[in-house]
């Protein structure tokens, strides 16, 4: 019973449930879009737009507006200017990513200096506030995340086939950059649904780990996605737990939930796990 007690005593509170909610919806976008993100080697690519996002949330902090819609805007330009100028082939896309990045890391470094109060607001911009979510920002979120959700499911064979044969899409004459685009703009919705929840330091993480994990545990796309989608649902929760009783960061409670899940499927997964193949040979 009092293991039953420790479980329902945060339900009590409006600020958990509404944290609940955001960091199973978090969880769950990041894993899906995360799943292209693993597939394609796009890890840098999520980093580097989460870090975009700071210039818009200096902007829109300096004119007392909304911080998500100023993220918003500000992931989006980022994605969009990486894919037009990767598109023309004058430069790689790594290249452009790394350029974006640092300017627009810069750019948000130089806004946030010229604000002495931006201190705390800072600290929660680069790991999360997931607890402080309110009413308002989680339907902003809910909105964000179906949205995603429905266009990945929308463009399904499309994604999936610029992803393993980028030359049969072009043979095929489907919009290559046009499909790259989208993605990449998903992707930067994907991050601002996940900036109050994880932070702009952390999102990678969850962009990436838990897909990885499922990686290890599934060989098509659909069952890995479904399963790094729980998988991300899972750390979201337990590491609001966490986070709750032990009183850390939820963010990074959550991130290293989610990287013990990788360490158990690295070790141990059927026939891809280090020790399950140790084990087999001996």
């Amino acid at each position: 019973m009092a293991g039953l007690g420790g479980l329902l005593e945060p339900l009590r509170y409006e600020f958990m449930l509404r944290g609940m909610a955001a960091a199973v919806l978090v969880g769950v976008v990041c894993a899906v879009i995360g799943s292209y993100v693993v597939l394609r080697s796009m890890a840098f690519m999520g980093d580097a737009l989460a870090h975009a996002i700071l210039p818009g949330v200096a902007v829109a902090y300096l004119v007392r507006g909304d911080l998500l819609v100023g993220a918003l805007v500000a992931a989006v330009l980022v994605a969009l200017g990486i894919g037009a100028i990767s598109q023309r082939g004058l430069i790689k896309e790594d290249t452009a990513i790394g350029i974006f990045f640092a300017a627009a890391l810069a750019l948000g470094v130089f806004l946030m200096s010229t604000a002495r109060t931006f201190a705390v607001d800072l600290t929660h911009i680069l790991f999360g506030d997931v607890l402080g979510v309110g009413m308002a920002d989680l339907l902003l979120m809910a909105g964000l995340g179906v949205g995603v959700l429905a266009a990945i499911a929308l463009l399904y064979r499309p994604f999936l086939l610029i992803s393993f044969d980028t030359v049969l899409a072009t043979t095929l004459r489907w919009p290559v950059g046009l499909l790259r685009a989208a993605m990449l703009v998903l992707l930067a919705l994907t991050i601002v649904v996940s900036l109050q929840t994880v932070g702009v330091g952390l999102v990678a993480a969850m962009l990436v780990t838990p897909a990885a994990t499922a990686q290890l545990l599934t060989r098509r796309l659909p069952a890995m996605m479904l399963t790094a989608a729980l998988i991300g649902a899972f750390s979201g929760l337990a590491g609001l737990y966490l986070s709750y009783y032990l009183n850390v960061a939820s963010g990074a409670a959550i991130v290293l939930v989610a990287t013990l899940l990788f360490a158990l499927a690295y070790l141990f997964a059927p026939r891809r796990g280090v020790l399950w193949r140790r084990a087999i040979r001996t």
